[in-house]
């Protein structure tokens, strides 16, 4: 049969759809990367593993963790926070190991009265301690769309971004002893809860339930990561492949922060000298 221009671009729609098949079926999804955790029903997994929510009423709240456990990684995920009258409600989207001494890398959504902008609420735990906030504001409507929100954590240090734009940095100090997170290998984890005791203006301002349930929203997850199993890294000693264990932040990677700090920034635990009054912690005097 001669080929003819409708013949030809219907093989060419087909071999792209089935590429593009391909590449979905082949690509992770949340039913193989993650387990829901708790909720009774309120967490979700949709669209064949492409999209999770989690949903919040007064009875309770939701949550998932990851399968695997991760010791340095890059940690991209794609969330939609709650939108509208979401004061009282935090959506935490974090990595921590387990036990007293835990580590942690926080990124936690403080709701907000309609209107009222999210506050972004960063911390890094080391051994079990924490106190080390930071706090933003967003320069767009996280309730509108997928945004998405990355963890950089190497031997170098962690570094927070929003779409790609550095908004924080916690670098290694150890040589200066400083604890660094860099020992226990840590899970993704991620919740939608009730948290109007203080999440909202301190606790003046708590949930109001008529607007309930609550939903947030995750998709396009992605992770470069050391996957730890069994006492072993899957990354070996082999760096070759994993650009990302040895990044660090350019001069242009410096300037963005100190922009998104200058302009965004709402709270930082290292000029809060009332908090320490025996002196601000020892990394606030190296960055």
């Amino acid at each position: 049969m001669p080929s003819t221009p409708a013949l030809r671009a219907s093989t060419l729609l087909l071999i792209s759809l089935l590429g593009s098949f391909l590449m979905a079926a082949s690509a992770g999804n949340f039913y193989q990367d993650f387990d829901i955790t708790w909720g009774d029903g309120r967490a979700k997994i949709l669209d064949n593993g492409e999209l999770l929510t989690l949903s919040l009423d007064k009875a309770s709240g939701s949550g998932f963790k990851s399968k695997n456990e991760y010791l340095f990684g890059k940690i991209d995920m794609q969330l939609k926070l709650v939108p509208g009258n979401s004061a009282g409600t935090v959506t935490a989207y974090y990595l921590s190991s387990l036990g007293s001494t835990h580590d942690e890398i926080d990124f936690e959504f403080l709701g907000n009265l309609s209107g009222d902008p999210y506050i972004l609420h960063t911390n890094v735990f080391t051994q079990g301690k924490g106190n080390r906030e930071q706090q933003f504001y967003l320069w767009f409507d996280p309730t509108t769309d997928f945004h998405t929100y990355s963890i950089l954590w190497n031997p170098q240090g962690i570094i927070f971004s929003v779409d790609g734009t550095p908004i924080r940095e916690f670098k290694n100090y150890e040589s200066n002893g400083v604890q660094f997170p860099k020992n226990q290998s840590m899970r993704i984890y991620s919740s939608l809860w009730n948290a109007d005791d203080w999440a909202t203006r301190g606790g003046l301002v708590k949930t109001d339930w008529s607007n309930a349930p609550f939903t947030a929203s995750y998709r396009n997850f992605s992770a470069q990561a050391c996957v730890w199993s069994s006492g072993a890294s899957s990354c070996g000693s082999n760096t070759n492949n994993n650009a990302w264990l040895t990044e660090e932040l350019d001069s242009t990677g410096h300037e963005r922060i100190k922009s998104v700090q200058k302009n965004y920034m709402i709270y930082n635990y290292c000029t809060d000298a009332k908090r320490f009054p025996e002196g601000l912690p020892f990394e606030c005097s190296l960055a």
